[in-house]
């Protein structure tokens, strides 16, 4: 049996890459490396609360996290990053779909946590049962809410589809 150590050194290497690719597509690509590191250290704080097999959702949940701590903590010069934002930041989950100015618009008035649970379902392809961890809820509440979330970006793309005439 593997001590405590080895088991989160393990986990550390199997999952920073996924953490940081999920951080790379929320956050300016100069604080994925830092943020990454807080992830990673509230993790080993928290490490006995983590059921096996669930170690990548449970992940994700502190990611997003520290993302929405990070969000705020830069909320009062936001507008100054976004116009300096370099142009070969990583694309943010919501710049993945811009390749269709309809899709982008219906994105954007979607609800942060309906962007959220169709990011970790469709870019991240959590099954229903690591989203369910991810997100705190039951697998059963987590279908739902996709579920919910497609159904209403559906909804925004026929209000906003050209009428063909």
């Amino acid at each position: 049996m593997q001590s405590p150590d080895a088991q989160f050194e393990r986990a550390y290497v199997q999952f920073l890459p996924a953490v940081s690719g999920y951080l790379y597509r929320r956050v300016q690509r100069q604080f994925v490396e830092d943020l990454a590191a807080d992830v990673f250290a509230i993790a080993w704080r928290k490490r006995a609360t983590v059921a096996a097999g669930e170690e990548l959702p449970w992940l994700y949940r502190i990611a997003a996290n520290v993302v929405a701590n990070h969000r705020r903590s830069q909320a009062s010069g936001f507008a100054l990053l976004a116009a300096l934002r370099p142009a070969d930041s990583a694309p943010s989950a919501e710049d993945i779909v811009v390749a269709d100015a309809s899709l982008a618009g219906a994105w954007r008035r979607l609800r942060p946590a309906e962007r959220e649970v169709l990011a970790l379902a469709l870019v991240e392809e959590l099954p229903p049962a690591e989203l369910a961890v991810a997100l705190g809820v039951s697998v059963n509440a987590a279908t739902i809410r996709v579920h919910r979330a497609k159904k209403r970006l559906h909804e925004l793309l026929e209000r906003t589809a050209p009428v063909a005439t």
